[in-house]
């Protein structure tokens, strides 16, 4: 039997197998970070695919958390309706709809990959000013940002708990804390972007306090059936940077608080970093976490063959695989993939007659 193919138990959640789609931003949201049908038939069409978790895009707890004005959000009454389409759509096809919980801190008020313009969106392109661990700001292009005080700190924690809540009323089975990427929780992980002098700043256990506390209070809102996970970066991969022995520590303590799985990226806190890009080049950060923090994992990172996929939760290096550029160049890839390991495809009856 495939083990891509076997069903993963989370809390009172089931996946039909071990493949999800990616959070990928789409940068297509409507107007104050409305989804679209844009985001419907991209989530849907993988859902149709055969991924059993549709993870959505870097999903804003509020409007100053969105990366560009046109990235969704989740903040709002009116979120919660735009989402349920989508939410209904993917179960239908028998997978489990997610959400990823974001603030993108510092990196926020930016435009969107293909414009062309760089760097950071003034208040009159509807752009804001944007929040992290300090003033300084990411690049030189990009806004200034305020730094968070302590009240302005608990805000944000009660953003999340409020927005995971309201996912769980949109439908959303599954919750995904984004701590990774140079985002606002990974800005207060890394030593390189945290530079702070109190109770939030300074060691490892005080840089991983927001995180912390963003995940217990998520845990808190969305109650005990709904699995949580967290999406970290699990190196920086600069010296004197956040590193996988951080993270073996961070995910500990995260599954302490009741996140059930850490879905284990790398990266962005520094444009200094080198990254050996490679096929699988994130899964042995998966694999280290797993087996030193005793936690389940999710591997990423140019996971493209089935045959590789296979391998990678044959030997317990990952619970999970996530897919993003692949699943982005061929929706259906989980069917051909069971197909190609011996596992039923199960394609959709109205698609059948093509197979």
């Amino acid at each position: 039997m495939s083990a891509l193919f076997t069903p993963l138990a989370l809390r009172g959640v089931t996946l039909p197998n071990r493949i999800a789609l990616a959070p990928m931003c789409q940068y297509s949201a409507g107007p104050d970070g409305l989804p679209t049908d844009w985001h419907r038939v991209h989530l849907g069409s993988r859902a149709v695919g055969g991924a059993g978790l549709i993870l959505t895009e870097a999903t804003a707890v509020v409007p100053e958390g969105r990366i560009s004005p046109q990235d969704t959000g989740i903040w709002s009454d009116a979120h919660v309706d735009a989402w349920r389409p989508v939410t209904a759509f993917v179960a239908t096809q028998g997978a489990v709809p997610a959400v990823q919980l974001a603030h993108a801190g510092f990196k926020a008020s930016t435009y969107r990959p293909w414009a062309a313009e760089r760097g950071g969106v003034p208040d009159a392109e509807g752009g804001w000013t944007p929040v992290g661990p300090g003033a300084e700001p990411f690049l030189p292009d990009y806004r200034q940002p305020t730094a968070l005080d302590e009240t302005g700190i608990a805000g944000v924690v009660s953003a999340f708990a409020t927005a995971a809540g309201r996912a769980v009323d949109a439908g959303f089975a599954v919750v995904e804390i984004h701590a990774a990427h140079g985002y606002l929780l990974h800005e207060f992980l890394s030593p390189l972007t945290n530079h702070r002098t109190d109770g939030y700043g300074g060691d490892r256990a005080a840089r991983m306090r927001l995180t912390l506390e963003v995940a217990r209070a998520v845990r808190a809102a969305v109650g005990e059936q709904v699995p949580v996970l967290t999406r970290i970066s699990a190196t920086d991969w600069v010296d004197g940077g956040w590193t996988v022995d951080d993270s073996v520590a961070l995910a500990a303590e995260l599954a302490a608080t009741g996140v059930d799985l850490v879905d284990a990226s790398s990266g962005g806190a520094s444009t200094r970093a080198a990254i050996p890009v490679g096929p699988g080049y994130q899964v042995p950060l998966a694999a280290q976490i797993r087996r030193e923090a005793g936690v389940p994992t999710g591997a990423v990172g140019l996971i493209v063959e089935p045959e590789q996929a296979e391998q990678i939760v044959a030997a317990g290096e990952a619970d999970l695989v996530l897919l993003g550029r692949e699943l982005l160049r061929d929706p259906y890839w989980p069917r051909r993939a069971a197909a190609k390991l011996g596992a039923t495809p199960d394609w959709p009856e109205p698609y059948a007659r093509a197979f």
